[in-house]
């Protein structure tokens, strides 16, 4: 009967829990497309590096997805199995309650070890990769041909270009440029122009022919305004060295190979994701415990503030880690001490309550029956 039990909870809970994760993950593909398309449009991104910025981005932030969906499932089946009156039955034929934890701890090994895959191998690759991505479109839309009738910055901002209209034979016309030098403005109108780039892709170089250059300060009265047949105008790109910034990106064997504050910090953070899927699991089931006629959602907004609580609290020892205020041994354990404790001491506690109720009534229960005999 253990064995039936153990196999009927942990087919409730995963089928649960993979509609839960599955919802997430469609509101988090919705968001990253979102948030990808219109930071394409901005920079001009070629159209192939879009979906990879969409899969490589849904794969970094999967690994906070799943320990809350793993929260939401257990709960949403534990609540069914109490609204139903399933789990009264199974606690009134003297199931133990920790044999009801087995299932659940089973699963959440299995995806602990899951998330202990992403958060320590695969999601530092994919930031890695998104950076490339967006160094490599940036490049590209620095050394791709001027289209007619849209804005086009060369240089990280310094020379800004504008073209109405194109000829058949690569003419740009009506042609408006600004160049930044330090605190002076270059402002040129040209009727006809023509843009070429180096073989190399360093050097822009921009022909004006028979227009008007303003030079001068913001707010001077000292403009020079200068008539010209033709003009030319160089713009030279610095060369976009792809490396690795960002710490979500950095590989975990450096992050604990190397003595610095801030890499320990997201060293620790990366082993927190899967320990949490564990003490969230355990956690679950006797938050999940219902009281007659309650809903079963009724306690969904419990666990919504245990995570936020134990997320928050996590996030903030990470950056009390980063500044030195928490010692490097101590990291993040006594995060998750304390929520296990918490953890523990709500399973025990009910078990704790039934037994002293139990010898309370034996004790006065046990005095009548002397003086019966």
């Amino acid at each position: 009967m253990a064995q039936i039990l153990s196999r009927y909870i942990l087919r409730e809970t995963l089928g649960t829990w993979l509609g839960v994760t599955t919802v997430l993950l469609v509101i988090l593909l919705t968001n990253q497309v979102a948030t990808v398309l219109a930071r394409a449009a901005e920079q001009g991104f070629p159209r192939d590096v879009v979906l990879g910025l969409v899969w490589f981005g849904a794969i970094s932030n999967l690994s906070v997805l799943l320990p809350v969906g793993l929260l939401l499932g257990i709960m949403l089946a534990f609540g069914r199995l109490y609204h139903d009156s399933e789990m009264t039955a199974v606690l009134a034929c003297g199931v133990d309650r920790w044999r009801i934890h087995a299932p659940v701890t089973l699963l959440a090994l299995v995806v602990a070890s899951l998330v202990a895959w992403l958060t320590l191998v695969s999601a530092p690759a994919a930031a890695a990769r998104v950076e490339e991505l967006r160094a490599s479109a940036l490049r590209a839309g620095e050394f791709a041909p001027i289209a007619p009738g849209k804005f086009r910055s060369f240089g990280g901002g310094s020379a800004v270009l504008y073209a109405q209209s194109a000829a058949a034979d690569g003419t740009l016309e009506g042609i408006f440029v600004k160049r930044v030098r330090a605190d002076r403005y270059e402002i040129a109108v040209a009727k006809r122009g023509r843009h070429q780039v180096s073989a190399d892709g360093s050097l822009h170089t921009l022909t004006l022919l028979d227009g008007e250059r303003y030079e001068g300060t913001p707010g001077s009265r000292e403009f020079r305004i200068v008539h010209f047949a033709s003009n030319v105008i160089p713009v030279r790109v610095s060369p976009m060295a792809i490396k690795v910034g960002k710490l979500e990106a950095i590989p975990t064997v450096k992050l604990w190979s190397i003595d610095d504050p801030e890499l320990r910090a997201e060293f620790h953070w990366r082993l927190a994701a899967p320990i949490m899927v564990c003490v969230l699991a355990l956690l679950a089931v006797p938050l999940s415990r219902l009281r007659p006629r309650q809903g079963r959602y009724a306690r969904i907004w419990l666990a919504s503030v245990v995570y936020f609580v134990y997320f928050s609290l996590a996030s903030a020892a990470k950056v009390w880690l980063a500044k030195g205020l928490v010692p490097a041994a101590l990291g993040l354990w006594w995060v998750h001490l304390l929520v296990a404790l918490l953890t523990l001491g709500v399973i025990v506690l009910p078990d704790l309550r039934a037994r002293l109720r139990h010898r309370d009534a034996s004790a006065l229960a046990s005095p009548e029956v002397g003086a019966a005999t």
